[in-house]
């Protein structure tokens, strides 16, 4: 009885050791076994990144972590190898490897270059050469500036093709140029006079360079290697961040099994509101204005209000909360007047430096309101004569003189004729 209970519980540890292995893969790369093709490829490429040994020269838990996570994406981005690590975890994927003809080597490098571009079949050493980088534009309104937000865009670029992996090979086989001996440049003798010759290395011109030759071209890229898609990437826009800020992705240019993937570079612009577009960006036909980390609005007041005082006005701000304006009765408002609000303009923002609305530490911009008066187009009889009269009492009892003191200079005397000695 007690040799059938250990045989049970040693039943259950192994099932329970063959769980545990079959996830391993999923929590290296941080998935859930419920993972897409796409998530799957989206967390190796940060990861690998991350984890790269050139990033972490000396590191060796960084350069297991790396072999560790190229191992999980090779399987996990199989689909025949993903069925047999769901089902038999790590022993049943080492089985069907080696019942495969062509098994070869799994290195963490060369998966690292095929998906990121860089000579992982085409003979050149890792990071040999890199493609150039690839700029984009990204048009946002003032308010994503203001509140920070996800956003995502599409990216046509020069991917490496799937389907062959970049081989350009319908069945992943090439043979090596049987005219330059795979180097890729041939050397020609040209007479230059009798007796002498002068030797020039010139590309091959059966193999174009590539030093290999593909018998049966791949159907999807035909034969070269690379395609082209809508990649469709996000990016983080940070509270604060300005126009003309550039947010740089390291290795998501075009690809190319001849280089090193360039990087993307998405350059910030700010989008100009529109009347009767951008509604949500408005509030009475006027709009916030960015200079820096300041924020610039018109408000408008009738010469009532400019005048007599007694009005109060509540702004919505970028973000929904309500800035409060107003003045007492009696208070005049000059028209361009301007006034300031501390603390109401842009979140301040440093690149590297996640910043909070409201962290004391970090001072965020102003905001200034500049007044507009309103006046009416044309005074009746009764209202003239009105402010005329009020006019003229304010201004004996103050004491203006607008000739003297509208800065203008006042008329010389007429000089006095003389008589000619």
């Amino acid at each position: 009885m007690q040799l059938l209970r250990l045989l049970i519980a040693i039943a259950v540890v192994l099932f329970s050791v063959v769980v545990i292995a079959a996830e391993d893969y999923y929590k290296v790369l941080g998935l859930a076994k419920s993972a897409s093709e796409k998530d799957i490829k989206r967390a190796y490429r940060t990861l690998s990144k991350k984890y790269h040994p050139d990033k972490n020269p000396g590191d060796d838990s960084a350069r297991e972590k790396f072999v560790e996570i190229a191992d999980a994406y090779d399987v996990l981005s199989t689909s025949a190898l993903r069925k047999v690590y769901d089902q038999y975890g790590h022993d049943g994927v080492e089985q069907h490897r080696k019942g495969q003809a062509a098994g070869g080597s799994h290195d963490p490098f060369d998966l690292f270059s095929r998906f990121f571009g860089g000579g992982g079949h085409s003979g050149h050493a890792p990071g040999h050469r890199r493609g150039p980088d690839m700029e984009v534009r990204a048009a946002l309104p003032l308010r994503d500036f203001y509140n920070g937000r996800e956003i995502n865009f599409l990216v046509e670029k020069q991917q490496i093709c799937d389907s062959c992996e970049g081989t350009g090979s319908k069945d992943r086989h090439v043979v090596t140029c049987d005219r330059c001996n795979g180097r890729g440049m041939v050397i020609q003798k040209h007479m230059l006079a009798p007796g002498m010759f002068q030797q020039v290395q010139m590309q091959c011109d059966k193999c174009h360079g590539q030093g290999k030759k593909i018998k049966n071209p791949c159907p999807v890229c035909e034969g070269s290697r690379v395609v082209r898609n809508q990649v469709e990437t996000s990016a983080t826009i940070e509270p604060g961040m300005g126009k003309g800020t550039r947010l740089v992705f390291e290795n998501e240019a075009d690809e190319s099994p001849d280089w090193i993937a360039g990087d993307l570079i998405v350059i910030l612009d700010e989008k100009e509101p529109e009347l009767g577009v951008s509604e949500e960006e408005r509030t009475d036909g006027t709009f916030f204005r960015r200079k820096g980390k300041d924020l610039f609005w018109k408000e408008s007041l009738s010469l009532r209000e400019a005048w007599m005082g007694g009005w109060s006005r509540n702004l919505t701000h970028l973000d929904g909360h309500v800035v409060h304006l107003g003045r007492g009765r009696g208070e005049v408002v000059q028209p361009l007047a301007v006034e300031t609000i501390p603390g109401e303009g842009m979140p301040h923002y440093s690149e590297g430096h996640l910043h909070d609305h409201h962290d004391e530490n970090d001072e965020a911009g102003n905001l200034f309101v500049e007044y507009t008066v309103v006046l009416p187009d044309q005074m009746e009889s009764g209202m003239e004569k009105d402010f005329h009269a009020l006019w003229e009492k304010w201004r004996k009892k103050i004491g203006v003189d607008l000739a003297k003191d509208s800065g203008r200079p006042v008329a010389p005397p007429p000089a006095e004729d003389k008589d000619e000695l």
